[in-house]
């Protein structure tokens, strides 16, 4: 079954951070109109900042808003490779400054305990209405990398946690990753990349199902739609 994309492509990396964050807001604003309140799950990295920053700006329901994490790395809360400290620094500020927050990794998780960290990370952990999701060069989506020895069971149909423990081995850290099921089940996958070398991946990912590419096992489930925010 051919997987179900959207492409949204943009001549430069600002414009693609504006039409993101206002397709984000537009999502949040429908949750909260219909519910009442709205989760947002967001990946770490470079590339979400300007996303970020212009996605704290917009006015919205905040405080009816909860934000977490796709993935995270198992290194204390404001150590600079950190994603919920990117979050503090660049999400979290302005009008965003009123959403509740909700990290994997908190002030008082052992991360020098994998299993541990995951079971309190599991416990708290929201179900996301709406997840930003990246893509490395090498196919690898939120903390599901190939060759990580526990990808089998983060990808397997059978999983039932919606958080897993990853061992990245061409990445540092060890890290909690939202599983494949967990991700499939968000309403709204928006995935964000920049760059030819990344289009060329994701179309490889997309003609094909493999654990080379993790994010291709994503965009072959059943009644997965990603909806690709790209700029050259």
């Amino acid at each position: 079954m051919p997987p179900s994309l959207t492409w949204h492509t943009f001549p430069t990396p600002a414009a693609q951070a504006a039409a993101l964050a206002e397709a984000v807001a537009n999502g949040l604003r429908h949750c909260l109109q219909t519910r009442g309140h709205a989760v947002l799950a967001v990946s770490g990295g470079r590339s979400p900042i300007a996303l970020f920053e212009a996605l704290s700006r917009v006015k919205l329901d905040w405080p009816n808003v909860t934000i977490s994490l796709v993935d995270e790395r198992l290194v204390p809360p404001r150590h600079a490779d950190s994603n919920a400290a990117l979050v503090r620094r660049h999400l979290l500020q302005h009008a965003a400054a009123a959403a509740r927050f909700l990290p994997l990794v908190g002030e008082q998780t052992d991360v020098s305990d994998p299993a541990a960290a995951l079971a309190e990370a599991e416990a708290a952990f929201p179900t996301p209405d709406i997840a930003v999701l990246g893509m490395g060069a090498d196919g690898h989506t939120a903390s599901l990398f190939p060759q990580a020895p526990q990808l089998a069971a983060a990808v397997s149909s059978e999983c039932r946690s919606k958080l897993v423990h990853t061992s990245p081995v061409t990445a540092a850290h060890e890290r909690i990753s939202m599983s494949l099921n967990a991700l499939a089940a968000v309403p709204q996958l928006l995935l964000s990349i920049q760059g030819a070398d990344k289009h060329a991946v994701l179309e490889q990912a997309a003609a094909m199902p493999s654990n080379e590419r993790p994010i291709s096992l994503l965009l072959h489930r059943a009644n997965v739609h990603c909806q690709v925010y790209y700029a050259d």
